[in-house]
């Protein structure tokens, strides 16, 4: 069996999960899938007598996403201007072109209320406007359309469908304004959803940028000393650690006496004493003296490897309502679109009803059934909470996690640094004996 990573773009949420899973599951060869949002990476376990690596590719591509081979010492931080900004210029269009065609409509004909609802539609949509709002709806499909054709093609139907299907409902209803502002306000939904995991992709880069890349060792054969990458250092090997260096391995100290700062892993605000057998922890920062350092375990190991592995899956600890929505999703569309060719086929065939007028009730419950607010709450308020607690010093792993604490009644903090600054400040100077204040800071100084 070969088990290999692969990076996913346009990997962004559960829901691309659920794809991937039903697009591999039935294929020969595949034993394991699993998928991480935060870092984008796809492993596979497969047989390769069966399926090769160029064909797990080829089926991530039919699905409307692009895989390639991941390799993990590669940390992307930017990228091409479309792959970093698109869905942001495109939810921005969406926008510029509603509200363009919404004021070319009441500039026309002078009608605020007609132009927001259309009640009195004595007046035809003006074509400009009818233009502009298709704008709006294309920028705001651009990247639903593809998953939706996708969930079509394979009798699917999620989200993605039920918006297109809204949409297009919305337009033959002749209701432009309706269409586009369901476009503006999915694409708003996606692109929250994109940043909230780009956030945590950063956050993740900038803990795999505590650990040094490589290790000064000294070989157990030859007594020389050479650099390697860490991945490439054997547990149990000495290695140097000079002062100012980041500590590359967790290790037991076999010679020298330093001040370690401790801080990124422990939270500790002041540098820890270190001496012949004591432990050090990969990530932490070497102060004045030279260390020699025995290895006691592998990079993917260290207790920092364990921190970046746990903000790795905090994606997988979703909020109950996060939670909730997605399984309500599931079952919802194909409800709501079987509930509307109910409405349209029913009351004709048996009730003698009149085709044109029961279609267009069908469309209208297909444009009301798009739950547009449903699919934007739960992000909104999850990534407005993470992002007002990380402004404020404090990272929570997940909605999981922010749910807890509204059952929190006593809460315990350890360590100086949590709430206080971690160092001391200057409050007041008091002077006696007729010394000034500056006389006494100077002398303090």
């Amino acid at each position: 069996m070969n088990k290999d990573y692969f990076k996913v773009d346009g990997l962004d949420c559960s829901e691309e999960i659920a794809i991937l899973q039903k697009e591999f599951g039935p294929k020969a060869g595949i034993v394991n899938l699993e998928c991480n949002v935060v870092t984008g990476k796809m492993t596979v376990t497969y047989d390769p007598d069966l399926i090769s690596a160029d064909d797990i590719i080829g089926g991530v591509s039919k699905v409307g996403m692009h895989a390639k081979s991941w390799a993990e010492k590669t940390h992307e931080t930017s990228g091409p201007l479309w792959a970093v900004h698109g869905r942001l210029i495109m939810a921005g269009l969406c926008g510029l072109f509603l509200l363009s065609g919404f004021f070319v409509h009441w500039y026309i004909h002078g009608d605020f209320i007609d132009a927001l609802t259309r009640t009195g539609k004595e007046h035809e949509l003006p074509l400009a406007s009818i233009i502009l709002y298709i704008l709006a709806v294309l920028c705001g499909s651009f990247y639903v359309i593809p998953k939706a054709w996708i969930a079509a093609k394979k009798f699917l139907p999620d989200m993605n469908f039920l918006m297109i299907i809204a949409t297009i409902g919305s337009m033959i209803l002749g209701d432009w304004f309706e269409a586009g502002t369901i476009s503006f306000l999915f694409a708003t939904a996606l692109l929250l959803e994109h940043w909230s995991v780009g956030r945590a992709r950063r956050a993740i880069s900038s803990l795999m940028d505590m650990t040094p890349t490589t290790a000064r060792y000294v070989c157990p054969h030859h007594g020389d000393i050479h650099e390697k990458p860490v991945e490439e250092v054997p547990v149990g090997v000495a290695i140097i650690v000079r002062p100012g260096e980041k500590i590359p391995l967790d290790g037991i100290v076999l010679n020298g006496n330093s001040k370690i700062n401790q801080a990124p892993i422990t939270g500790e605000s002041k540098p820890v004493s270190k001496k012949t057998g004591d432990e050090v922890f990969a990530g932490t920062i070497n102060g004045d003296g030279v260390l020699e350092i025995k290895t006691t375990k592998e990079a993917n190991d260290t207790t920092l490897a364990r921190i970046i592995h746990l903000v790795k899956n905090a994606q997988s600890h979703r909020s109950q309502s996060q939670q909730w929505v997605e399984k309500f999703a599931r079952y919802y569309t194909p409800t709501m679109i079987g509930l509307a060719l109910a409405v349209m086929i029913i009351p004709p065939l048996l009730f003698s009803g009149i085709w044109s007028q029961w279609l267009y009730r069908g469309l209208v419950l297909l444009v009301i059934a798009c739950p547009c607010a449903l699919v934007i709450s739960t992000p909104v308020s999850i990534i407005s909470a993470l992002t007002a607690a990380a402004r404020n010093g404090v990272l929570i792993k997940g909605g999981a996690y922010l749910e807890e604490a509204s059952r929190l009644r006593v809460l315990c903090l350890d360590k100086t640094g949590t709430l206080t600054y971690g160092h001391p400040e200057v409050q007041q100077v008091i002077p006696f004996n007729g010394f000034s204040h500056n006389e006494l800071l100077q002398v303090a100084a």
